[in-house]
């Protein structure tokens, strides 16, 4: 077996992101020594944007929301399904994993980003959505490191706890799309979603091995009284929050 060439590296807040090569194809995407992707395993990815997009129907100019860019097989498998008048915002947190897609993983998911339905914002997503209008998406997809599973402080989380899901149900359309992988199951975060205005589902990542979960979360009428997201304290995320992972 070859050893693991490291390509690139930069400094972030969570530790040093790698970008690491094994041969032709095989890639390596690691963080503080942790592995957050690994191109030859992306099932899960597929399962995402396969659930979401179906879920949206025959809408001819759908626009989605996909947080976490990973190494672009999430957005592959939906540009595979969405139709030609589709408009899709990639937010990732770190200009280098854009980087990295343009580049050496660009071939892995037959550059994705160089789609014309596509634009790439450097960003938090959770503010993001918070600083979206109202009805802006159809379709919003956390793609991202560790998902809900085992949050710090669950309901107060910027991504999952319940006020991130006010904000993300308010930037939804009606009947809009919420979906989102998680390593295990998460039912705190699954009471959640259907106490704040989601109908949900949930979807294996794939058939053998470690089964992720995909949460597919549609949003529902709820009395008047709570149609707006609760005020709260400033948006605190860490930059792994926006890191798209594994598979």
């Amino acid at each position: 077996m070859r050893p693991w060439q490291i390509l690139e590296s930069v400094n972030t807040r969570e530790g040093v992101l790698e970008l690491r090569r094994r041969g032709e194809r095989d890639f390596l995407m690691t963080i503080a020594g942790r592995v957050l992707m690994n191109s030859q395993h992306h099932r899960s990815e597929d399962v995402l944007s396969d659930v979401a997009c179906a879920a949206l129907g025959k809408k001819s100019r759908p626009c989605v929301l996909l947080g976490g860019l990973g190494m672009g097989y999430s957005l592959r498998a939906a540009l595979d399904l969405l139709p030609p008048r589709a408009a899709v915002t990639v937010v990732d947190l770190n200009q280098k994993v854009v980087d990295w897609n343009r580049g050496p993983l660009g071939p892995l998911a037959k550059f994705p980003l160089a789609d014309e339905r596509v634009k790439v914002v450097v960003a938090d997503v959770a503010r993001v959505v918070a600083n979206s209008r109202p009805g802006s998406y159809d379709a919003i997809l956390y793609d991202l490191y560790e998902g809900p599973h085992n949050a710090i402080n669950r309901d107060r989380h910027p991504l999952y706890g319940s006020e991130a899901i006010q904000r993300t149900r308010a930037a939804l359309g009606p009947d809009g799309i919420f979906a989102v992988w998680s390593e295990e199951s998460d039912p705190p975060f699954e009471e959640r979603l259907k106490t704040n205005g989601f109908t949900v589902t949930r979807h294996k990542g794939g058939a053998g091995g470690r089964l992720h979960v995909v949460y597919l979360a549609q949003s529902c009428e709820l009395p008047k009284e709570r149609m707006r997201p609760e005020s709260g304290p400033p948006l605190r995320t860490r930059s792994s929050t926006n890191i798209g992972r594994r598979a």
